[in-house]
């Protein structure tokens, strides 16, 4: 055989394993900057969090990448803009998964979990904090006013839902007692108010807490996790499960979400920039110590059973609160034994 034979056969033989092997994740190459839909204000934990991945997503993908933060009906408005954007892979959503999955239960939108591609980043914990000047010493007289002077009690969450607005419905339920809402756009502005005396509590994230409760400007009475947490720069806080064994303690997965209809590259490229990029990130280990998180870069099948029974029994604390507007056993989701 001659040379030039031989390497024509063995150019045809390599050209062929190159049709017959599997794209690589990597040949999706954007060619315009991605956007990813923040559907609450500004500071909030949701903002934190994907900002805190942002320049891993860029260095990856070669790319800008623009956070739009769009808040409104408790996150449904931001989430249904990248329903309605064309489904190229250039608009992504984010947030609490929680919320995601029960858009359907509340009635603001119509669509479930299964409809995206998950991809989570952190974990986060609520925490019921109180004003530093306010008249409740721990979390027992906290639900003594409750149940004796729920008027008096107001609580800022960061709408409906929302994890303090999850939380506190958890409490109320648990603990036969009521308080007085006072919502606003977002998890920042709803602690805000706390500090500056607007309001007398909050059960939002302890990420949008964590500065405050380190400057004493909070007072942080119980956490909704299964034991006590340790707040690095603060000490240990007690778990709710001490008073109220039943709460729900679920963490609170944070991420990023893509259509499923979006094109199989786009996906199979955000598959490995996860895998490869994001779950060994530092600049999200960093921002996960510095906020009281737990770094959780989970996608696919795994995001979906981590986050499933906290969607679950965020619904059923909405269908037991009263502000279902769909049974969740109606559309796959029976209540936890």
């Amino acid at each position: 055989m001659t040379g030039r034979r031989l390497c024509t056969l063995m150019a045809v033989a390599a050209a062929v394993a190159a049709l017959a092997a599997p794209t690589l994740a990597a040949d999706w190459k954007p060619s315009k900057p991605i956007r990813i839909i923040v559907p609450w204000g500004a500071g909030g934990s949701t903002d934190q969090a994907i900002r805190a991945v942002t320049g891993d997503l860029e260095q990856a993908l070669g790319q800008s990448v623009v956070v739009v933060n769009q808040p409104g009906g408790g996150g449904a408005i931001g989430t249904k803009s990248v329903l309605d954007a064309p489904c190229d892979g250039y608009t992504w959503s984010s947030g609490a998964v929680k919320d995601l999955g029960t858009y359907i239960i509340t009635g603001t939108l119509q669509t479930k979990v299964q409809d995206w591609y998950v991809y989570l980043n952190t974990a986060n914990a609520t925490v019921v904090s109180v004003t530093s000047n306010a008249p409740i010493k721990d979390f027992p007289e906290f639900l003594e006013m409750m149940k004796k002077h729920p008027k008096q009690l107001s609580v800022a969450i960061a709408g409906i839902p929302s994890a303090g607005h999850t939380a506190i419905e958890a409490i109320k339920l648990a603990s036969g007692g009521d308080y007085k809402p006072v919502s606003y756009d977002g998890g920042n502005p709803a602690v805000i108010s706390t500090v500056a005396g607007e309001t007398m509590a909050t059960p939002q994230l302890l990420s949008e807490q964590i500065e405050m409760i380190r400057a004493k400007k909070l007072r942080p009475l119980a956490a909704l996790t299964p034991d006590d947490l340790e707040i690095d720069g603060y000490g240990r806080v007690p778990s709710i499960r001490k008073w109220l064994p039943k709460v729900a303690a679920d963490p609170i997965y944070f991420g990023i979400w893509i259509p499923k209809c979006a094109p199989k590259d786009v996906v199979e490229t955000m598959n490995k920039v996860w895998k490869e990029k994001v779950a060994t990130s530092k600049a999200l280990k960093d921002f996960a110590n510095l906020r009281g998180q737990i770094v959780s870069p989970y996608y696919g099948e795994e995001a979906m059973k981590k986050s499933w029974p906290t969607i679950v029994n965020a619904a059923w604390a909405l269908q037991d609160g009263g502000r279902a507007k769909v049974k969740p056993d109606t559309v796959g989701m029976p209540r936890p034994q």
